[in-house]
């Protein structure tokens, strides 16, 4: 990975972040404050603390791409110590995936009309899992990278001590 590569990566992982923040400073703001009244179509307290819970699930999914850059750059990443980093970001992929599914639950009374929302309000969180299914066979990816890494180095142990 080049370092041009990762430096944009950067700064979109730290433009993200900030917009996360944002997101959550001005939703918890609406919360106490309350100047926001809810006006009985879509109950506004369960869909803000949904928000804030979905961002706290980007926010670590992008910390622990940050974190797994860092390995790259440092060519560290085919260690098992990358397994924590990509494991938080399955959780957090599957967490966000939880979370569209009680955004679809609240929404779905407001579409007795219209099914169809809240059918295509599932399907993207089939997708979302669906990333978390990818990430996860990422993860194997990884795992038989090390191992053959591991046995690489066991090959080449065996090698030095015969010449």
């Amino acid at each position: 990975m080049g370092k041009l590569t990762v430096q944009a990566l950067r700064v979109v992982l730290v433009a993200v972040f900030a917009g996360t923040v944002f997101v959550q400073v001005l939703t918890v703001w609406a919360l106490a404050s309350g100047n926001d009244p809810e006006n009985g179509s879509l109950p506004l307290t369960p869909m803000r603390v949904i928000t804030i819970l979905g961002m706290v699930a980007a926010q670590v999914a992008l910390i622990g791409v940050w974190r797994l850059v860092t390995m790259v750059r440092r060519k560290t990443v085919f260690s098992s110590a990358a397994f924590r980093y990509v494991d938080a970001v399955i959780g957090a992929i599957v967490a966000a995936a939880l979370l569209w599914f009680a955004v679809t639950a609240i929404n779905a009374p407001d579409q007795r009309d219209d099914p169809g929302v809240t059918v295509i309000m599932g399907g993207v969180g089939l997708a979302i899992l669906g990333v978390a299914l990818i990430v996860l066979l990422l993860r194997m990816l990884l795992a038989q990278a090390i191992a053959r890494d591991v046995e690489a180095a066991e090959m080449q142990a065996e090698l030095d001590e015969t010449i």
